[in-house]
C-alpha cells in the first residue's frame, strides 16, 4: 500500500491520538487530564477532522495507517481498537477516489494473493436503493459461488441517504435527524439547495461511497462538505444550537472558510480486509493481542482498577 500510494504522490502523516470527541456515531474512549482536572481527551474514532484540516493546510494527498478506538460492543468483524488505511485527496470527485482505491485493492490481490480471483473488474456499482431492494442490506455479498474460498466479489455502494430519523431511544439530546455516515459529507449537487433550505431532509442523498467485499463493508468515504455555510446547515438540521456548533466545530468552520479546496477520501478497515483475504472467521485471528467480546485484554488484565493516588492526581472519584 505504501509503495502504491508513494507512486501516486501521497504523503504519510501521523495525526494525534489525544484529541477531542467527534460525532462519529459511536462512544469515544475518554482520557482524564491530570493538568486540567475535570477535562478529558478523547481517543480518536477516526482522523476525520485532522485529515480535512490537512487539506485546508495545503497537503493535497495524505494517508496513514491510523489506530482508531471506538467504545462499542464487539462482534466477529469488529474490535474496540483497530487499524484503518486512512487517505484524503484534494481537487477530486467521487469517481477519482473510487478509481484510485479500486486500483489499489486490485494490486494488493494480484501481488499478495495470486490464488484469489476477483469476480468482476471494474467493481460493480450499486446505489443504496438497488442494494437494499435486491440484497436487503447495504454491504451485499454478490459472489456467484459462495462456496469458493478464493472468490472475491468487490462492489461499490453509492447514493446513500444523508440523514435518518434519530429514533425515540437515541441518547443524543439534539433534534429528530442524525447523519447516516458522516456529518462532514457533501450532499449530491442536485440536493444542495434542499440542504440549504432544510427541506425534503429525508430525500437528500450524500456523496458517500462504500466498498463491500463478500458481504462485509471494508471501506467507506465521501466527498467532503468544504462550504462553511453548508456544513453549518448540516449541524442545524441535526438540531445543534449555534453555541454547540461553534464550541465543537468552530475550528473546522474557520479552516474551511480560509479557502479549502474541494476534497474527499476514504478509510478502509484494514484488519477486516485481512480477515477476509486470509479466510479467517473472526477478526481476532488477524490482530495481535485482541480484546475479547467483552472488550477485555486477558493477557494484561485490562481494564483494571487504579490506585487512590492516581485518582487523586486526576481529580476523579469513583462512585460506589
Amino acid at each position: 500500500i505504501r509503495d502504491e500510494l508513494d507512486t501516486n504522490n501521497f504523503l504519510e502523516i501521523e495525526t494525534p491520538l489525544l484529541t477531542n470527541p467527534t460525532p462519529e456515531g459511536s462512544r469515544s474512549y475518554l482520557v482524564p487530564s491530570r493538568t486540567s482536572q475535570g477535562s478529558f481527551y478523547a481517543l480518536p474514532q477516526s482522523p476525520q477532522q485532522y485529515k480535512q484540516l490537512l487539506m485546508a493546510g495545503g497537503f493535497e494527498r495524505y494517508f496513514q495507517f491510523a489506530k482508531c478506538m471506538r467504545d462499542e460492543d464487539t462482534r466477529g468483524d469488529r474490535q474496540p481498537e483497530f487499524t484503518q488505511l486512512d487517505l484524503e485527496m484534494s481537487f477530486v470527485n467521487r469517481e477519482d477516489v473510487m478509481r484510485l482505491n479500486e486500483e489499489l485493492l486490485i494490486a494488493i490481490v494480484k501481488e499478495l494473493f495470486p490464488e484469489k480471483r476477483i469476480q468482476q473488474v471494474p467493481f460493480p456499482v450499486l446505489t443504496y436503493k438497488e442494494a437494499m431492494e435486491k440484497y436487503g442490506n447495504d454491504k451485499p455479498d454478490i459472489r456467484e459461488d459462495k462456496n469458493d474460498p478464493n472468490l472475491l466479489a468487490f462492489c461499490w455502494v453509492v447514493d446513500f441517504p444523508f440523514f435518518e430519523k434519530t429514533g425515540e431511544d437515541n441518547v443524543d439530546e439534539t433534534g429528530e435527524w442524525t447523519f447516516t455516515h458522516n456529518p462532514f459529507s457533501k450532499p449530491k449537487d442536485e440536493n444542495m439547495s434542499d440542504l440549504m433550505d432544510k427541506k425534503n431532509v429525508g430525500d437528500i442523498l450524500t456523496t458517500q461511497y462504500d466498498v463491500a467485499l463478500n458481504g462485509y463493508e471494508i471501506g467507506g468515504g465521501s466527498i467532503r462538505n468544504h462550504n462553511t455555510q453548508a456544513l453549518r446547515t448540516v449541524f442545524e438540521v441535526m438540531g445543534y444550537s449555534a453555541e454547540r456548533i461553534e464550541k465543537n466545530f468552530g475550528h473546522m468552520l474557520k479552516a474551511l472558510a480560509s479557502g479549502t479546496p474541494p476534497h474527499g477520501g476514504i478509510a478502509w478497515g484494514l484488519d477486516r480486509l485481512m480477515m477476509i483475504l486470509l479466510n479467517e472467521p473472526n477478526i481476532r485471528e488477524v490482530i495481535a493481542f485482541p480484546k475479547t467480546g467483552e472488550g477485555k485484554d486477558l493477557l494484561m488484565q485490562a481494564p483494571a482498577p487504579t490506585s487512590d493516588k492516581n485518582l487523586r492526581e486526576l481529580g476523579i472519584e469513583i462512585k460506589k
